[in-house]
């Protein structure tokens, strides 16, 4: 039989796995289309998504245009954008190639771009593993890749168009070409007067450079790596003195890489001022020319100490650097705060970031969901990588220990850092399980020639070495015995290498099959993923029934010039919605998704939760809003997130308050549970959503409790010593009865179960809640949260809009109604009492061609008077009587 040479089909063989890699990687990212794709456009997942199509829009049809100034979102002020071009500027290219130009086009175009991103994410792990171990350690690399999951795998899915997965790839790219960098000058000559010892390496380091500028034109984030580059710097200098090497390659390949960045920044120019590094401004400059002096200053330093003791150089390292940043504390602040100040804000976390799931810190049992199996290799691969590095350093491998250190630090204070640190765990993974087979396959191979019954000591393929020869006793004479020094006799394999050979195999191989099961659950659900329809109906009617902003959406503006038309406006929401509605509406948000114009005394945080609506006017007032929008999360589920933002100290507590209750009837055991208060249903969000701006007493049982403090009880929350229904009017007098004779540390008030919108415990106050008088609903969506229910159940819809209103005065007392039809088919009765002998009313009963209608008059109960409100009283504040 004609044998086969297979390294002759090497380099083909491993370009097809490759490519299966490769394809693998781009069904399984592609798989959400199958849902996602409508004859609208995509429905896009999450919400940043929708904004970048927004920009890819704006680009075609500006092309190559980019706009750094927004102003179709946080009106009046309009937004920077702070992240690059590169991204936008991929996807705008491509729909101008493909020839799409109509928002369904450009939005299918851009969905491709993430898969894509992931698929070239591949070879570029291939390539780097092979770098730092060798090809067969690539091809275990690219296949992780191309399966992990994580924020990864959701971030490259088809329909979540983000730079995200252009961060990993880009940086991924600069670390390859870094590491060839040190490679190629490790052990190479340098000499100024030499071109010949410098082509190559300047070459590879402005490589590396123009990959690092490829990274930060995407997103300014990649400031990180030029952290991760600081810090390897400073351990490898260490690492050379203490061996007596010369760190000169260090000083080329810092000085070129960070030369060509700074050269490339004042050609591409600074969009923003001031030296903030989470935008692009001057302050980049500084700090990589910063690190280009430290790399000097370390040469030097390194130099003069030639031949000392070996402690000297660390030790005169910690005093220069307590040195210099006591000079720029005092000295220069404003660097002190660019270079140290930033590096602790981002490794830190405020109590806002707990509401932005992005920004959260991550857990251990986040990180083994997500890695599982690839922790524990990835732990492997770093062990393995310092045990190689024990003897001799090799810089890159240095290199990829600090990056995979920073990543995970970077990970642990922020979750979104999981999509990054996805390539350090496929790639130290693929090392352990390289390094692993290397050292086992001998004995592997041993194994499988006896069992197949062929002499596996004449196969050369598995007798690459043969055994070092037992050296002599410590007094000399003859050998020992092999048998008693329990050597494996020749060709007999090492059983605990090949246990180890098959261990890691299976732990790999389990570790890339969970991961592909749970990308291909993942890429399954997405398919049923998107903008919610109720959302996308409100929006749709919002853009066609309101007002035109007087904004040009496709145009780009001067930061320096522009001015609002008259006729613009806001619009109050959430943030989580705000480039829902710049997308689909066509209308500008007062606040979005970058948490820009959420907390502050006019932000949407404060409105929200405000119990005052003079205090919320006032907000609204003060950004320009005609409309607001709210929804049953915002309402429930996500109540957390306004009131965290409005006040971090309080939260939820005067709104949503926890109490220790018995986990049974007589238990001793308690658990926390949650209370609405009056306080909840006085809030904006909850007067406008559940209670439509309308006055509304309390028609059920609530709860009176009475509690312990937790100081009085010893606990870290209050616990409910007693609970009985009653009736408002009863309980109220009850908490009044009890709190004037209260004992010492304890109390009584009225609660209301906690059942989000499980329960229509959120359309019940404790107490009367005052009409709205400056707010009519206008639009609301079909579904009721509650489902199917019958005649007389509760009626509350998903999404609902709001017009803010000047509203019409009527003088009178005592409560005044008037009934109203909503687009669904909903009728309720606005009620409103009396305040200080005037009402003031936003419907109107004639004049209005709006889908929510008055059916008749206004009258004052009891009274038979009876009023007629035209449209333009409402719009000019009028008074009626």
């Amino acid at each position: 039989m004609a044998h086969m040479d297979l390294k002759k089909y090497q380099p083909y063989i491993i370009i097809g796995i490759i490519i299966l890699f490769a394809l693998l990687t781009l069904w399984t990212r592609g798989i959400p289309s199958e849902g996602l794709v409508t004859a609208e456009g995509v429905n896009l997942l999450g919400n940043d998504p929708w904004y970048k199509v927004r920009q890819v829009e704006q680009v075609v049809a500006n092309y190559p245009g980019y706009a750094w100034f927004e102003t179709m979102t946080l009106y009046p002020t309009g937004d920077v954008i702070y992240w690059g071009p590169l991204f936008v500027q991929i996807a705008a290219a491509l729909c101008v190639l493909t020839g799409a130009a109509t928002r369904p086009e450009i939005m299918l175009v851009a969905s491709w771009v993430p898969p894509l991103m992931a698929v070239a994410m591949v070879p570029v792990t291939y390539l780097l593993a092979k770098k730092i171990a060798d090809w067969k350690t690539g091809l275990i690399a690219a296949g992780l890749i191309a399966v992990i999951g994580s924020n990864y795998a959701y971030r490259s899915l088809f329909g979540f168009v983000d730079h995200h997965i252009a961060e990993t790839l880009f940086s991924t790219i600069f670390v390859l070409a870094y590491v060839a960098a040190l490679l190629a000058t490790r052990d190479r000559p340098l000499s100024p007067r030499n071109f010949e010892t410098l082509k190559i390496p300047v070459v590879m380091t402005a490589l590396a450079g123009i990959a690092y500028l490829l990274g930060f034109f995407n997103m300014p984030t990649m400031i990180l790596f030029a952290l991760i580059v600081a810090a390897f710097t400073l351990v490898q200098f260490i690492l050379d003195f203490f061996q007596e090497r010369s760190s000169e390659y260090l000083v080329l390949i810092n000085a070129v890489v960070f030369g060509v960045v700074i050269v490339g920044m004042a050609a591409s120019g600074f969009p923003h001022p001031g030296l903030d590094l989470s935008r692009y401004t001057i302050g980049h400059v500084i700090a990589y020319a910063g690190l280009i002096a430290g790399t000097l200053a370390l040469y030097g330093l390194s130099v003069f100490l030639k031949g000392r003791p070996k402690y000297y150089f660390p030790a005169a390292l910690a005093g220069v650097a307590a040195l210099a940043v006591a000079v720029l504390y005092i000295a220069l602040p404003d660097i002190y705060s660019l270079l140290i100040s930033s590096l602790v804000s981002f490794f830190g976390e405020a109590a806002v970031t707990t509401t932005v799931q992005e920004a959260r810190a991550w857990s251990f049992a986040a990180a083994w969901a997500t890695f599982h199996w690839g922790l524990v290799l990835a732990a492997g691969g770093a062990a393995a990588l310092i045990w190689q590095n024990l003897e001799r350093v090799n810089p890159a491998h240095v290199f990829v220990l600090i990056w995979s250190g920073v990543i995970l630090a970077s990970t642990a204070a922020h979750v979104r850092y999981e999509y990054y640190l996805a390539a350090n765990i496929a790639l130290l993974s693929a090392v352990f399980a390289g390094a692993v087979i290397d050292a086992a396959w001998k004995d592997v191979s041993r194994l499988l020639g006896r069992g197949s019954g062929s002499k596996a000591s004449s196969d050369p393929a598995t007798t690459e070495k043969q055994e070092e020869p037992v050296r002599k006793g410590k007094k000399g004479g003859k050998n020992p015995d092999t048998r008693k020094a329990k050597v494996p006799p020749k060709n007999q394999p090492d059983y605990l290498k090949v246990g180890a050979f098959a261990g890691v195999i299976a732990v790999t191989l389990l570790f890339a099959g969970t991961s592909l099961m749970g990308n291909l659950a993942l890429a399954n659900s997405a398919k049923y993923g998107g903008m919610d329809s109720q959302w996308m109906e409100a929006l749709e009617w919002m853009g066609e029934n309101t007002p035109d902003p007087g904004v040009d959406y496709y145009a780009i503006y001067d930061r320096e010039t522009f001015v609002y038309p008259e006729e613009a406006y806001g619009v109050m929401s959430w943030w989580d919605y705000g480039h829902w509605i710049t997308f689909l509406s066509k209308r500008i948000p007062n606040n979005n998704p970058f948490q820009h114009g959420v907390s502050g005394p006019n932000g949407s945080a404060p409105y929200f939760v405000s119990t005052s609506e003079e205090t919320a006017n006032r907000i609204l007032d003060n950004v320009g809003t005609r409309y607001v929008i709210t929804d049953i999360q915002l309402d429930t589920s996500k109540f957390h997130a306004p009131v965290t933002w409005a006040d971090p100290d309080v939260g939820q507590e005067p709104f949503q308050p926890y109490f220790l209750v018995p986990v049974s009837a007589g238990s001793t055991n308690y658990q926390p549970m949650p209370f609405n208060t009056q306080e909840y249903y006085l809030t904006m969000v909850s007067r406008l959503h559940n209670f439509d701006g309308s006055m509304t007493d309390p028609t059920s049982q609530v709860i009176y409790a009475e509690y312990l403090e937790p100081a009085a009880a010893n606990t870290s929350l209050p616990v409910i010593t007693r609970t009985e229904q009653m009736n408002a009017t009863a309980g109220a007098a009850a908490v009044e009865a009890y709190n004037q004779n209260a004992p010492a540390g304890s109390g009584a008030t009225l609660l209301n179960m906690y059942y989000q919108f499980r329960g229509d415990s959120i359309l019940q106050p404790l107490e009367r809640v005052p009409a709205l008088q400056h707010y009519r609903l206008v639009h609301e969506t079909p579904r009721n949260v509650y489902g199917n229910v019958g005649e007389g159940g509760p009626d509350l819809k998903t999404v609902k809009i709001f017009e803010y209103v000047p509203g019409a005065t009527i003088r009178g007392e005592g409560i005044i109604e008037v009934p109203i039809v909503t687009n669904t088919g909903r009728e309720f009765t606005y009620r409103q009492e009396s305040v200080n002998g005037t009402f003031v009313v936003p419907y109107a009963t004639s004049g209005w061609s709006g889908e929510v209608k008055a059916t008749g008059q206004y009258r004052i109960a009891g009274t038979g008077q009876a009023f007629d409100v035209t449209e333009e009283d409402i719009q000019q504040g009028r008074t009626i009587n």
